[in-house]
């Protein structure tokens, strides 16, 4: 006798998945009050697209895989057709043209949407194909994923590029890409990498490097952030200050305290158990995650969800990696704590993605 379905499941919603979501909502928003400098209209904000995030990921659950696969070449086209209307008219902020603004509506940040989009192509393109793909299948790939890349390196924005080169780097290596493929393509990352450094990557950018590879060379400058940011995670020690304490944020000695580095706040107030507990939680999401993947019966399904399984992880792992000093500072928001409606959105619709892929894998088994 086939046991009857449940509210969440005839709605598509994944109960563990939803249960660390709405965790680190909440937890996030009392985060974000502090960083802010108690800002309620930052919250407000953050709240919202928490609203609106949570709407598009039951959404998009309730869409079949199938369906989403059959509507992916035309997302890919808008997509980055819309990363041209932002090199060729789009809205600039903080030296960087990253935005679509229509005044009085919404502005928006097209890249972001490349980070669900990317990976959703090269696992449909793959998908049809034979596995392991063949070199010229690769090499579409890869031309599928470089115009993208490109165009979001010249906004400038290295890091929401180097996540969607991530995304789609993950379907070809699930989809078994040849080691030989994969070896020679790192050993041509080190002439391409120098050749991006002379003749792509912008001052700021290698200025960046430089201050990871010895900020104290300039610690009143360029060092700043890192300095602050180890001494903030520091001061925090084992317990941390208490909620609202925190000096480094509230003396205004942390930059970007609300964004990217939020997390140095959240290690100074909460110490390293709170660090511990918010990094539980970010394993206990890849690990679901990672079930999605191993049960998914298509293969486009198999392949989109790890790649977004994967991509979340680069994603914290990149954050916590630059905010504590072991990787240069890329520009890539720690996931749903620090603000950001258009990635807090783009986030939990990927969280919806793998939601739909694992849900209807149990309904088509049931009937």
């Amino acid at each position: 006798m086939r046991r009857r379905a449940t509210l969440l499941q005839r709605m598509h919603i994944d109960g563990p998945l939803l249960i660390l979501l709405l965790t680190l909502a909440a937890g996030s928003l009392f985060v974000l009050y502090s960083a802010s400098g108690k800002s309620w209209d930052l919250l407000a904000k953050q709240a919202t697209s928490f609203g609106i995030g949570l709407v598009s990921m039951i959404v998009i659950a309730q869409l079949e895989p199938r369906f989403m696969a059959r509507w992916v070449p035309l997302a890919y086209v808008v997509g980055v057709s819309l990363l041209v209307v932002v090199d060729v008219m789009g809205h600039n902020a903080m030296g960087a043209t990253r935005w679509i603004n229509i005044p009085g509506v919404i502005r928006f940040q097209p890249s972001e949407f490349l980070k669900i989009i990317m990976p959703a192509t090269i696992a449909w393109y793959l998908s049809k194909r034979s596995l392991p793909p063949q070199l010229k299948h690769v090499c579409i790939s890869l031309l599928l994923i470089g115009i993208p890349f490109i165009l979001i390196v010249r906004q400038p924005d290295l890091g929401t590029s180097l996540l969607i080169l991530a995304g789609g780097a993950f379907v070809l290596f699930m989809g078994g890409l040849r080691w030989r493929w994969i070896l020679s393509v790192i050993a041509i990352a080190v002439p391409v990498s120098v050749a991006m450094w002379y003749f792509v990557m912008h001052d700021y950018q290698k200025q960046r490097i430089l201050t990871f590879l010895d900020p104290e060379s300039d610690p009143l400058g360029t060092g700043w952030n890192i300095i602050q940011s180890k001494a903030a995670i520091g001061s925090g020690g084992v317990f941390g200050k208490g909620w609202l304490m925190g000096t480094q944020s509230h003396l205004d000695f942390l930059p970007e305290s609300h964004t990217d580095f939020i997390i140095a706040v959240m290690g100074e107030e909460f110490g390293l158990v709170g660090i511990c507990v918010l990094l539980l939680i970010y394993l206990l999401l890849i690990g679901r995650g990672l079930v999605i993947t191993a049960q998914a019966q298509t293969l486009f399904g198999k392949l989109l969800a790890g790649s977004l399984t994967m991509t979340f992880f680069v994603y914290v792992f990149v954050n916590i990696g630059m905010v504590s000093g072991l990787l240069p500072v890329v520009g890539v928001p720690l996931p749903f704590i620090s603000y950001g409606g258009t990635s807090l959105v783009t986030l939990l619709s990927a969280f919806g993605v793998l939601m739909s892929i694992h849900t209807h894998r149990k309904w088509i088994a049931q009937v």
